[in-house]
């Protein structure tokens, strides 16, 4: 096994410089000798096998199980050298890949009994969890870098700044978030541009978070907070954003999701969509994300997006891709993490750990090694809605900005 097993690595490992120790101590280099070096080491001979079988799924699993161990570096580093290689699979993985692809509308299907089981399985875990790497404000999607050396906060800050800019918002416009997390963007929204909020989350956790903070604020009246899907909303809205949420919809209910978008939406009324998104077309979920971080989830590309948006009689009015945005913000958010670790497996356990850390290490590298992206897309139902020229939206994150100022600092979490 030691010999197929080099084998297959050195025919994959084309670039870096990374050091295997099999089970049996028979050590080999992969890599072209550039970058820093790092080493790692199966420790059993079922984890090689299961390395052999499916790549993909099996790293993952014996990182958690701890039979897979990095003895030279991080794992962030080791998958900043496996991520980073001229074929973005193994060759002997790509069988795989070819029947989660054809099934992957099966694995996608999210009726509402899914949907609500699937959002239960990663946003209703321990609080104290993502109070461990996130901003205060608890915003967990990507963040908006406008300078290099922005905090995690000034730039989680940014990014409600630039989606409220692009809504066109005025004192008393009725918003609707869809998936509104722990509703940092709609208390913001709520508090900063006037606007009259209604977010809707499956989660139990972040609805009573939600409501906490709201009240808390005494913005209860202004914005409220509702564990509803998103298919069941009644009523018109002048604004509708949603950040984070998409990924979790799947590709054979985004006519669904446009559709009931564009029967929510005024006639004069602006939409802007948050996304993860691919750069080099449709795929298929990560099996490892799929079976312990984001059941039900996929990642689209433009291409499977912008047919339902025309399909639902919507009008793109900007699309903006955000590189290397999400890259920067995993990084923090697993710094954090790290520097916090021994709180999360008080929390849960040493296996956990190990997993979340795979997971913001590996999501990381997907954002800063293989394209992955993140793309803003600003909707209407009609043209001369929004400005001819992009100069608008400066203008209002300036004034967003002043009245920032003025406003009260932000809530922090229970338990930071």
């Amino acid at each position: 096994m030691d010999r197929l097993l080099r084998s297959l690595l050195t025919q994959f490992i084309r670039r870096g410089s990374i050091t295997f120790t099999t089970a049996d101590g028979t050590t080999f280099h992969c890599g072209d000798g550039s970058g820093t070096p790092v080493a790692v080491r199966f420790l059993s001979r079922d984890s090689e096998r299961r390395i052999l079988i499916n790549p993909e799924l099996a790293l993952g699993e014996i990182y958690m199980d701890g039979d897979f161990v990095v003895e030279q570096g991080s794992i962030a580093e080791v998958l900043a050298v496996l991520m980073d290689q001229p074929a973005v699979l193994p060759g002997w993985a790509k069988t795989q890949w070819w029947l989660r692809y054809f099934i992957r509308h099966l694995r996608q299907f999210n009726p509402r009994s899914r949907s609500r089981h699937n959002v239960a399985h990663h946003y209703d875990l321990d609080g104290r969890l993502y109070s461990l790497f996130l901003d205060a404000d608890k915003q967990y999607s990507c963040a908006y870098f406008e300078t290099p050396d922005a905090t995690l906060d000034d730039a989680q800050l940014a990014k409600k700044r630039h989606l409220a800019a692009k809504l066109l918002l005025a004192p008393g416009k009725r918003v609707l978030d869809i998936g509104c997390g722990w509703g940092g963007l709609g208390l913001y929204l709520a508090e900063t541009a006037d606007a009259d909020v209604t977010g809707v989350t499956l989660s139990t956790e972040q609805l009573q978070v939600a409501n906490g903070r709201a009240a808390e604020r005494n913005l209860a009246g202004s914005a409220r907070f509702l564990l509803q899907d998103y298919r069941d909303v009644p009523g018109r809205f002048d604004r509708i954003v949603s950040v984070g949420m998409f990924e979790h919809v799947g590709v054979a209910f985004y006519d669904t999701y446009f559709r009931r978008c564009a029967e929510l939406l005024a006639e004069d009324g602006v939409m802007v969509l948050h996304s993860i998104g691919r750069s080099e077309g449709p795929d298929s979920t990560n099996p490892w994300i799929a079976k312990y971080i984001f059941p039900g989830g996929y990642i689209p590309a433009l291409s499977e997006v912008l047919p339902a948006i025309e399909r639902a009689g919507l009008l793109v009015c900007d699309i903006e891709i955000l590189r290397l945005h999400y890259a920067e913000t995993l990084k923090a958010w697993r710094e954090r993490f790290m520097a916090r670790r021994e709180e999360a497996v008080q929390l849960y356990d040493e296996r956990f750990a190990r997993m979340w850390e795979f997971y913001l290490a590996a999501s990381e590298m997907a954002f800063r090694k293989q394209n992955m992206m993140n793309f803003q897309i600003q909707l209407t139902k009609r043209q001369g809605v929004v400005p001819m020229t992009r100069d608008y939206i400066g203008q209002e994150e300036a004034r967003l900005r002043s009245r920032e100022r003025g406003s009260r600092p932000l809530l922090k979490m229970a338990g930071e």
